[in-house]
């Protein structure tokens, strides 16, 4: 048999693009392609609606446009799209996210290559959802499974419920955090933002229910021995807008819209404490990346954080247990969570481990 030295073809699909701007997918698909263009030929697929700036290529990857947005309702044509212009082009699509996937068993017909998914988390138990889409999603679930050659999960939680839901085992791997480096305070930030100067507690986060941002606000609304930072996309929908109203006038609570990434390192790189209020999906990059900093970690108490932080964090259900929580912890104990959360990340969420997995899988399939 003829040897064939030709690079393969990996098609990255489902996120916003390169640059990467924020958000989790787009970091990972960013970290792939800066370690793995050397050894594969990558395609990401990016939408054009958020670039005004169009790149043919980034890192050594080639970038192609599609004309919709690569979230919402519209991700669904965005990725189904992505994976037609794939068909006669790639040897493996990676495909991050289900919403397009409801296309794979028609796909599978037509695509003579290997398709891996990273089904993210369980998406279709968002709340954000009404039932139609909620089912829909799910069956997009099923479909990413069921159809796929491998399916990645990115939390062990997550491994166990394909596993239990589905009878598939699946590939584990999460994320890296140390891609961010830790920043000084700049004049600029210290006068743009004098809360900096006093001790602080930080989120990072997209501003929505299953985030249980009313519950971290509420908290610190009866918690006023500490500033509380929370930077996300207030203004996106009805739940962030009633609570930027309902909290604004809180002296000691600060609700941001910030997307640059220098400035958030500069306030996670200062902050005594980062609250995670994550209880959809796997795990989540901003927790693994809080962790990186060395952070002392009080996480919503589902088994997604649990199993990201090995259960040495501190975790709360609700306001009254986060507030107990803030009251009883002291230096030492500060000190221990953060040293323990920035060990598990360098041992779990290097980005080199998780690009070599990565790199292992596109050479099995």
């Amino acid at each position: 048999m003829k040897k064939n030295n030709k690079k393969k073809k990996i098609h990255i699909i489902g996120t916003v693009g390169l640059p990467p701007r924020y958000g989790g997918f787009e970091t990972l698909t960013d970290n792939l392609v800066e370690h793995l263009s050397k050894d594969f030929d990558i395609v990401v697929f990016c939408s054009s609606k958020f670039y005004k700036e169009k790149l043919k290529e980034y890192k050594g990857a080639k970038l192609e446009y599609i004309p919709l947005n690569a979230n919402g309702i519209e991700s669904i044509i965005y990725d189904s799209l992505s994976m037609i212009r794939s068909i006669n082009r790639s040897d493996v699509m990676l495909i991050l996210g289900v919403s397009g996937c409801i296309v794979l068993p028609i796909l599978k017909k037509f695509y003579k290559g290997k398709i891996i998914v990273n089904i993210d988390g369980l998406e279709w138990k968002r709340s954000k959802w009404n039932s139609l889409a909620r089912n829909f999603l799910k069956l997009s679930e099923k479909f990413a499974v069921n159809y796929s050659d491998a399916v990645i999960s990115d939390n062990r939680a997550i491994q166990e419920y394909v596993k239990k839901e589905y009878g598939k085992d699946s590939y584990f791997i999460a994320y890296g955090g140390d891609h961010l480096k830790k920043e000084e305070l700049t004049k600029e930030s210290l006068e743009r933002y004098p809360f900096l100067k006093e001790e602080y507690a930080l989120t990072v986060c997209r501003i929505e229910p299953e985030n249980n941002i009313h519950i971290m606000l509420e908290a610190f609304k009866k918690y006023k021995k500490m500033n509380y930072v929370i930077a996300g996309n207030f203004e996106l929908n009805k739940y962030g807008q009633e609570l930027k109203k309902k909290y604004e006038n809180e002296k000691n609570i600060f609700m941001l819209n910030i997307y640059d990434r220098k400035i958030l390192n500069q306030f996670r790189s200062h902050c005594k404490i980062y609250v995670h209020g994550h209880s959809a999906g796997g795990t989540n990059p901003s927790l693994v990346e809080a962790m990186y900093f060395g952070l002392p970690i009080i996480a919503y108490d589902v088994i997604f954080n649990r199993e990201t932080t090995k259960n040495r964090a501190e975790y709360f259900k609700d306001a009254e247990e986060l507030i107990n929580i803030l009251e009883n912890l002291n230096y030492s104990a500060l000190e221990r969570i953060g040293k323990e959360m920035f060990n598990i990340a360098k041992e779990e969420y290097t980005w080199s481990k998780i690009i070599n997995k990565y790199k292992n899988l596109f050479n099995e399939v």
